[in-house]
């Protein structure tokens, strides 16, 4: 019997992993599928209808003549010698970029090179390292913004899912009618909070900084250097939490509320089982494939709302970068931030798709769940 139960595991184990691996690669064939439509889309979009070509060709006819005006023997050659010289150099740097392919063409390979992250260089933006290439302005910045949302979503996921359970099994508190009463504060968004935390605890209290990421000077010990990165997190993962939290609490506990008048959780009480036991069992396990749907679209909300949060807080991560390349008209940086936050939003839902596979049996893929 003992190797019968065996076997009848390792089957149900493998058939687990396959059910997930099915699942999780036709999600990543889709995610995969979405990505690269959203990029050619904002390719189409960032160019304006040729705005963008227009000016280039501009820089170049500027550039031109200030190299051309500091020529002296330029100068000594007739207008018209001039004009051709003007004009073949003008063809000469238009080759070079590729502006005198079509532009259908040409947004073929910008989708290439966008999905390669291989953008060439900015006209303006630099590196703290001095460079202008694209790919090392947008890489020096992405463990920044990791660091402050990857904190943030992870305090906000494990403090919801705790304070939900909690208030479960005291429905009718007082601190259940005051979670509910906080709940339409996360119709803001983090920023706002974040402009009210700088005020009262920047500028009044002058507790914490107003933004950045370290002091300037950073201290020059690792220790000092984390205690200065913790102290900046502060205020912005606050802004997060408060545009966020009362509302994922009063859901996810509304969640754990209808699971616990469930017949089988009757049943288990009624067998003996510890609360403990029931609610690990019995209602956190059902529970947990609509908590990370709800929680997966509300990453896509907290990733929307980067590029001003980080301006507020004047956080050296991608939405910050995202805003200055969009004043500046740094079309290969907008276009490159727009895929690394599209990978990003990849492989974040791809995680929760594989924990929601796990998590959830009823999970099928094509013709199997239909026969199911």
């Amino acid at each position: 019997m003992a190797n019968v139960s065996e076997d009848q595991s390792r089957e149900g184990r493998g058939s687990t992993l396959a059910r997930v691996g099915k699942y999780s690669l036709m999600r990543a064939l889709a995610l995969g599928i979405s990505v690269v439509v959203a990029v050619y889309i904002t390719i189409l979009i960032a160019n304006m209808g040729g705005h963008v070509d227009q000016i280039k060709i501009a820089m170049i006819d500027e550039g031109i003549m200030i190299s051309v005006r500091a020529d002296e023997e330029f100068r000594r050659l007739p207008p018209a010698k001039q004009e051709a010289l003007v004009e073949e150099m003008r063809q000469i740097q238009i080759r070079r970029l590729g502006l005198d392919i079509p532009f259908p063409v040409r947004s073929v390979g910008y989708l290439t090179d966008a999905l390669s992250l291989d953008l060439g260089r900015s006209q303006t933006l630099l590196s703290d390292s001095g460079s202008k290439e694209v790919r090392l302005i947008i890489l020096e910045r992405l463990p920044y913004t990791l660091v402050l949302f990857a904190t943030a979503q992870l305090l906000l996921f494990f403090s919801a899912l705790f304070a939900a359970l909690f208030l479960s099994r005291r429905y009718g508190s007082a601190l259940d009618r005051a979670i509910i009463a906080l709940a339409p504060t996360s119709a803001a968004p983090a920023w706002f909070y974040g402009i009210f935390l700088i005020l009262l605890f920047a500028a009044v209290l002058r507790l914490l900084p107003f933004g950045g990421m370290v002091e300037a000077p950073p201290p020059p010990t690792t220790l000092g250097y984390a205690l200065s990165l913790l102290k900046h997190l502060l205020l912005p993962v606050a802004a997060i939490l408060i545009g966020a939290v009362f509302a994922t609490i009063y859901s996810w506990r509304t969640f754990f509320l209808i699971h616990s008048s469930e017949d089988y959780v009757e049943m288990a009480k009624a067998k003996g089982l510890s609360s403990r036991a029931i609610e690990r069992r019995h209602i956190l396990r059902p529970t947990l494939p609509p908590i990370i749907t709800s929680f997966a679209l509300m990453l896509i909300t907290m990733w929307m709302g980067a590029i001003i949060l980080e301006t507020v807080f004047n956080w050296p991560g991608l939405g910050r970068l995202f805003f200055r390349a969009i004043g500046l008209y740094e079309t290969s940086v907008i276009v490159g931030l727009t895929v690394v936050y599209a990978y990003l939003l990849v492989v974040t839902l791809l995680l929760l798709d594989v924990i929601f596979a796990l998590v959830d049996p009823r999970v099928k893929v094509g013709a199997e769940g239909r026969r199911a």
